[in-house]
């Protein structure tokens, strides 16, 4: 399939941290895509110039449908929403409102524009505590907290949309996403983070005077939470690879983890950090969250069996060296 035979591309959220990224894999492969996101929290710097762009929101359904018209749109790569797990239990109609709501009118969008594939960034909380480690794709779906439900609620209208209507679609679990593009040219920009990665990047730059390790007496090797870390730009492709196979079979959907099947603990990750510095950082133990689980590894047997995508950077040292160098950059343009 040339370039001129696929599907126009709309990626929603594509200012934001994982939606530039893909938009990045897109360009670099080949497709022609069209941004759309209300730069809330996106950056419009970020969007990569090859695409087109447009400002607004999902739920906005005349303007949806008047992108998916005038480009000629037949796929959706969806990544707009809220995404902080702590605000969710603070705000939950906020995340129903911009994960489950607005998701609800941007299918309803694609529906009206005969839009036929369709993918969706949805996540590893839809799992919430699990019974065992690894997670397959199968375990039972108990999130703990609004983020997790909301992302599970619009997996549940995909597949009744798919049954109804002549769309087929691919619902991605993110584990623990981080890092940033290795050229350079994207990563993690906004403000008040909460991943331990781009936290630890914030304190080398001195933007934080330490960081926090929330809970020491989990079941876990050093007492610390586990998590599986995903490099963006992997997972990018992996958007890439699955809008492949939802083309060349029409009629299937699938859901998939992503992640490494490996996870690290917050020491771990933290003497990652300290690797590549040489100037460890400072740690503060303090007690647990509410709600975390000891651990989140993806069982990953099922994407590397349905899809051609292997992973590139798999590495903490790797993750961790991206994460740092983009965090450089954007101190040095804080200080330019």
């Amino acid at each position: 399939m040339n370039g001129n035979d696929r599907p126009v591309v709309m990626v929603t959220g594509g200012a934001g941290y994982i939606g530039s990224h893909a938009v990045l894999a897109l360009a670099d492969a080949g497709w022609r895509v069209v941004v759309l996101d209300n730069l809330i929290t996106g950056f419009r710097w970020a969007v990569d110039p090859r695409a087109a762009f447009v400002e607004g929101a999902i739920e906005d359904m005349a303007l949806v449908g008047r992108i998916i018209a005038d480009h000629g749109v037949g796929a959706i790569l969806h990544f707009a929403g809220s995404v902080v797990v702590p605000e969710s239990v603070a705000d939950p109609l906020k995340y129903y409102r911009n994960n489950t709501a607005a998701t609800r009118s941007l299918l309803e969008s694609a529906v009206a524009g005969g839009v036929r594939h369709f993918i969706f960034s949805s996540t590893a909380a839809t799992y919430g505590i699990p019974e065992s480690i690894p997670i397959r794709e199968d375990a039972p779906k108990a999130p703990i907290n609004p983020y997790g439900a909301s992302k599970l609620m619009t997996e549940r209208m995909l597949a009744d949309v798919a049954a109804a209507h002549p769309m087929n679609y691919g619902a991605l679990r993110y584990f623990n996403v981080a890092g940033a593009d290795p050229g350079g040219r994207s990563g993690q920009s906004t403000t008040g983070a909460t991943h331990l990665i781009k936290v630890a990047a914030e304190a080398v730059t001195g933007q934080r005077d330490h960081v926090a390790v929330f809970g020491t007496d989990y079941a876990t090797p050093d007492g610390t939470g586990v998590r599986d870390y995903i490099h963006v730009s992997d997972l990018a492709d992996a958007h890439v690879h699955a809008l492949e196979a939802l083309i060349a079979a029409p009629t299937e959907s699938f859901t998939l983890n992503c992640g490494y099947g490996r996870g690290y603990s917050v020491l771990e990750v933290l003497d990652a950090v300290d690797r590549a510095t040489n100037h460890p950082i400072e740690r503060r133990m303090l007690p647990r969250r509410p709600g975390d689980p000891d651990a989140l590894v993806a069982d990953n047997a099922a994407i590397l069996a349905r899809l051609p995508w292997r992973p590139k950077r798999d590495d903490l040292d790797v993750i961790v060296a991206d994460a740092l160098r983009w965090q450089r950059h954007l101190a040095d343009l804080a200080t330019a």
